[in-house]
C-alpha cells in the first residue's frame, strides 16, 4: 500500500477529512473507527472512489466456518460492493480488504497469529480474484488478529515478520486515532463484547428467573394464558418510571410478567414510545436488563427487549450497538418483523427521526385517548368504554410470537384481524427520507442465511428491487411509520461524527 491520501469519514463536510494513509499500519488502526466496533470473525471491504481515493461504501460479512463456503463468500462480497456502489453511481476503483479473526483456543495453549493469517490466505486470494474480475483493484488486503496485522499483498522479502506487526507499534495513539477522537468517534468495543453484556444470567439467578417465568404462565412449548393489556401497560409504564428514578433491576416476578407483556405487539410498541432524550439512558438499561432474564429454555422471549434496546440505542446515536444487537436479534428470530424494519431503515441510511416523529404522534394520541377514558370511567360505569381484549399470546400450538407468527403483522402491513384499521390510517403514514452519511454495510441475517449476519443474497425475498422500491407499512405503533424499504438489505455509506 503506497502513501496516498485517502479521505476517511472523520469530521463534517463532503468527503470527510483527508488523512495520509502511510501504509497498512494506519489501515489496521482505522478499522474499528470505520465500523464503530471491532468486527470479530468478519470480512470487511472498504470501497475507494474517485476523484482521488475517498472512502465509499463499507460492508461486513461473517467469515464462514466451512472453507468450502469461502469461494461463494468472496463472490458475494465483491458483487455486493459493486452493485451497491453502482446504485449510488459511485463504482469503486480500488478496495481495502480486512479479514478479522482472533486465535482459537486449542489444547493447553493458545494458537498464535501466524496460523490464523495463513489459514485465511486462500480466502484473501479468492477475494482478490473476485474483485479484480469486476475491474476493482485490491489496494491492500490485511489479516487482523489478536492486536496484530499481516499483509497478504506484501511480496518484498524480509519486509513482513512472520509474527505480524502490532496494530500500535509505539506508545500512545496514532494519527488515525487522534483524528477520530477529535471528530468525536469512539469504537464501542467488539461485537463479542457488546453481546457478552446481553447474555442470560447464570446460576443462582437463572433458576429464580426461570421459576418466575413459569409462574407468569410461560412454558417451554409456549403460553396460552391471555394477558390483560391494561395490566401490561401499567407494568411497562411503572418499570420505565422506576429505571428513570435510578433502579437497575426488577424483582423476578415483575421482570417475568413484563417479558410476557412485551410479546404483545401493542404493548411492545407502547414501550418503544419511551424514546425521548431524557428517557434514553434509563430505557437502555431496562431493556438490557430484561434481555439477561431470558434464560433457557425461554431465549425466544428476548426478541422484543433486544429490538427495543437496538431502537433506543439508535435514537441515542449509538448506531454501532444498534447494528450489532439487531443482527443478533435476527439471527435468533429471523421472522421478527420490527427488527427487520429497523435494520432495513438503518441499512437504507434513514435517520431515526423518521420513525420518532411517527411514534411521538402515536404517543400523544394514546395519552389523549387514555385521559378521555379515565374521565369517562370517573363519570360512571355506564360511560366507561370496555377495556381492549388481551390477545392470546400463545396462538396455535407450536407458534412462536418471538420469531414472527401471530405476534407480528404480515408482509402486507395490516395487523391480523384489523385490515380496515390499517387502510384507514395509511394516508397518515409518513414517508421516510434518506439522510447523507449513512452507516456501513453489515449484511443482515435471515431465514436460510449463510452466516449469522448475512443472507447469502443482497435482495430480501419478496421485496421490490431497484432504487425506487416502495415503502412497506407494518402494523401499529412504531411499525406504523412508513419508510422506503431499501432494495439491498445492507447498510451503506460513510460513518461520520455526529
Amino acid at each position: 500500500m503506497s502513501n496516498e491520501h485517502i479521505a476517511l469519514p472523520f469530521g463534517d463536510g463532503p468527503g470527510g477529512r483527508s488523512l495520509t494513509m502511510r501504509g497498512p499500519a494506519d489501515m489496521a488502526e482505522a478499522l474499528p473507527y470505520l465500523l464503530g466496533f471491532f468486527p470479530n470473525d468478519s470480512i470487511v471491504a472498504v470501497g475507494l472512489q474517485p476523484p482521488g481515493l475517498h472512502q465509499g461504501g463499507v460492508i461486513r460479512l461473517d467469515i464462514p466456518e466451512s472453507e468450502a463456503e469461502w469461494p461463494s463468500a468472496a463472490e458475494e462480497t465483491a458483487a455486493l460492493m459493486v452493485r451497491l456502489s453502482e446504485r449510488q453511481e459511485q463504482r469503486p476503483v480500488q478496495v481495502l480488504l480486512y479479514l478479522c479473526q482472533d486465535p482459537a483456543v486449542r489444547g493447553p495453549g493458545r494458537e498464535h497469529g501466524p496460523p490464523v493469517a495463513e489459514r485465511l490466505r486462500p480466502l484473501a486470494e479468492r477475494l482478490r480474484q473476485s474483485f479484480e474480475s469486476r475491474g476493482v483493484r485490491v489496494k491492500e488486503s490485511l489479516c487482523v488478529s489478536a492486536g496484530r496485522w499481516w499483509s497478504y499483498l506484501c511480496t518484498r522479502e524480509g519486509c513482513c515478520h512472520p509474527g505480524g506487526h502490532p496494530v500500535r507499534s509505539r506508545p500512545g495513539p496514532g494519527p488515525v486515532s487522534v483524528a477520530a477522537t477529535v471528530a468525536g468517534l469512539a469504537p464501542r468495543g467488539s461485537r463479542k463484547e457488546i453481546l457478552a453484556g446481553l447474555a442470560p444470567i447464570g446460576p443462582p439467578g437463572a433458576e429464580s428467573a426461570r421459576a418466575a417465568l413459569a409462574r407468569a404462565g410461560v412454558a417451554p412449548g409456549g403460553w396460552r394464558r391471555p394477558f390483560d393489556r391494561r395490566e401490561g401497560a401499567r407494568l411497562v409504564d411503572t418499570a420505565v418510571a422506576e429505571f428513570m428514578a435510578g433502579a437497575v433491576s426488577l424483582d423476578d416476578d415483575w421482570a417475568a410478567k413484563l417479558l410476557l407483556a412485551l410479546q404483545d405487539r401493542v404493548l411492545r410498541d407502547r414501550a418503544a414510545e419511551y424514546a425521548r432524550p431524557a428517557e434514553l439512558a434509563s430505557t437502555r438499561r431496562l431493556w438490557a436488563f430484561l434481555v439477561t432474564r431470558c434464560v433457557a429454555p425461554h431465549e425466544r422471549l428476548a426478541a422484543p427487549p433486544l429490538t427495543l434496546l437496538a431502537w433506543v440505542s439508535w435514537v441515542a446515536g449509538d448506531a454501532a450497538t444498534a447494528r450489532v444487537v439487531l443482527g443478533h436479534t435476527l439471527r435468533r428470530a429471523p421472522g421478527y418483523l420490527l427488527a427487520q424494519l429497523l435494520y432495513e431503515s438503518m441499512n437504507g441510511g434513514f435517520a431515526p427521526e423518521v420513525l420518532l416523529a411517527s411514534i411521538e404522534e402515536e404517543r400523544q394520541r394514546r395519552t389523549e385517548r387514555e385521559r378521555a377514558e379515565g374521565e369517562a370511567a370517573a363519570a360512571g360505569p355506564e360511560a366507561a368504554p370496555e377495556p381492549p381484549p388481551g390477545p392470546d399470546l400463545g396462538g396455535a400450538p407450536g407458534s412462536d410470537p418471538a420469531g414472527g407468527g401471530a405476534a407480528e403483522p404480515g408482509p402486507g402491513g395490516a395487523e391480523a384481524g384489523a385490515p380496515a384499521r390499517g387502510k384507514a390510517r395509511r394516508g397518515r403514514r409518513r414517508r421516510g427520507r434518506p439522510v447523507a452519511g449513512s452507516s456501513p454495510v453489515d449484511t443482515p441475517p435471515g431465514p436460510g442465511s449463510r452466516s449469522a449476519d448475512s443472507t447469502g443474497t443482497a435482495e430480501p425475498p419478496g421485496h421490490p428491487a431497484g432504487p425506487d422500491a416502495v415503502g412497506r407499512s407494518t402494523g401499529g405503533g412504531l411499525c406504523r411509520a412508513r419508510v422506503p424499504v431499501p432494495a439491498p438489505r445492507a447498510e451503506w455509506g460513510q460513518r461520520r461524527a455526529r
